[in-house]
């Protein structure tokens, strides 16, 4: 670990807000909601940007129960962030207005990243740059619709290396108004297989100067965050993958940017022990029931003992665990002494590349016509 933060580094600025150090949480569907964020914010100690998962504008307009529980923020989340996704800009411009007119956060992030096919296959997420004219109406909306709230968009390299949209994207969202651009490394195409392509954030840095640009993609730890700002004169980095069921990262991010590499974070499994049970508990109190909050954690069990010595009958009960008590009866039987496990800090989740993406018929005979684009390819449930 680097002594001392790079150079290069400075407070970013998203609109009105300072984000220092220029860490961002990535929004991940099913993953960073309000608990989540809580923990991640904690351990930052308040320090950098926290994304919600993503919101359907077609779910927000139309006010669906479950999208108005995924805006909710904590009362001491500022600046709240949400980020939408939606292809027609009529829409999209309805969304933001809401949030802005009825102060449901302070700044606006837009999806043109997701590689999902149900997104994609409706022309959404990373398919939707390719359609040039298309994504600068959604812009347009989104600006001319947020009054003061700063607008940025997430993105990646393009559909696959034939079609690769990010530069000009680039400077339409700089024409457009947009705050800030972050970019993952990566085409629809190769999902989050393979490795992230550093050298395209440092292209895209240097093609749009006048607006911060923040690197997505195979930041696994607090050094792979120096080394990305290093090595592409990135203004930022969006963290994804690498903070599944640690969200302590935040902390080792925060340390490493001050300049306190001895600050890196090695829980115990004690510790994560402790963490996993919080996070199960903000679950069911975010959800109002304990046992769903415990079988919605499920998932995040065995991002959380990546590399400690438990068995896969333990594991596989603990994955099944429907209660709190049930929980922590189960990780007070492990060895909870075990120092991190040495490996621990690598790729986390799911990797696959190589994938056809799945598009709407015709999408690619014209960069520029966006006939057939229309409500119908909005999504009316938020979260993926």
């Amino acid at each position: 670990m680097p002594t001392t933060a790079p150079t290069s580094t400075r407070t970013l600025r998203v609109g009105p807000h300072s984000v220092q150090p220029p860490v961002v949480l990535a929004p991940m569907a099913g993953i960073t909601n309000a608990p989540f964020r809580t923990l991640c914010r904690e351990f930052s100690g308040g320090k950098g940007l926290f994304v919600s998962e993503m919101i359907t504008t077609r779910a927000l307009v139309e006010r669906n129960d479950k999208t108005m529980q995924l805006i909710h923020f904590d009362a001491t989340e500022r600046p709240r962030s949400i980020q939408l996704y939606g292809v027609d800009p009529a829409t999209v411009g309805k969304a933001v207005r809401m949030i802005a007119e009825e102060d449901l956060a302070d700044h606006i992030d837009l999806n043109f990243g997701c590689p999902v096919p149900k997104v994609t296959r409706k022309g959404g997420g990373s398919a939707l740059p390719y359609k040039r004219h298309l994504l600068r109406a959604i812009l347009r909306e989104a600006v001319s619709g947020a009054g003061d709230l700063p607008v940025t968009m997430k993105m990646r390299k393009g559909i696959d290396d034939d079609h690769i949209t990010y530069l000009d994207a680039g400077r339409i969202a700089v024409e457009e108004g947009v705050t800030a651009i972050a970019l993952h490394g990566r085409t629809a195409a190769q999902h989050y297989g393979g490795t992230a392509d550093w050298d395209a954030i440092a292209r895209l840095k240097e093609h749009v100067p006048e607006i911060p640009v923040l690197g997505n993609g195979d930041i696994w730890s607090a050094e792979d965050a120096l080394r990305m700002v290093r090595e592409t004169g990135c203004d930022g980095v969006v963290v994804g993958r690498g903070c599944l069921g640690r969200p302590w990262l935040f902390a080792d991010l925060v340390a490493a940017f001050e300049g306190r590499p001895e600050d890196i974070a090695r829980p115990s499994l004690r510790e994560v022990a402790d963490v996993m049970v919080r996070h199960a508990r903000l679950l069911g109190e975010w959800i109002g029931d304990e046992s769903k909050g415990v079988v919605d954690f499920r998932k995040h069990v065995a991002w959380y003992l990546k590399g400690f010595a438990v068995g896969s009958e333990m594991r596989k009960r603990l994955a099944i665990t429907s209660s709190l008590e049930e929980l922590r009866s189960g990780l007070d039987e492990l060895d909870l002494d075990q120092a991190w496990p040495t490996g621990a800090d690598g790729p986390r989740g799911r990797t696959s590349g190589n994938n056809r993406v799945v598009l709407p018929d015709g999408w690619l005979k014209d960069p520029y016509d966006c006939a057939g684009v229309g409500e119908d390819a909005e999504l009316d449930t938020s979260g993926g």
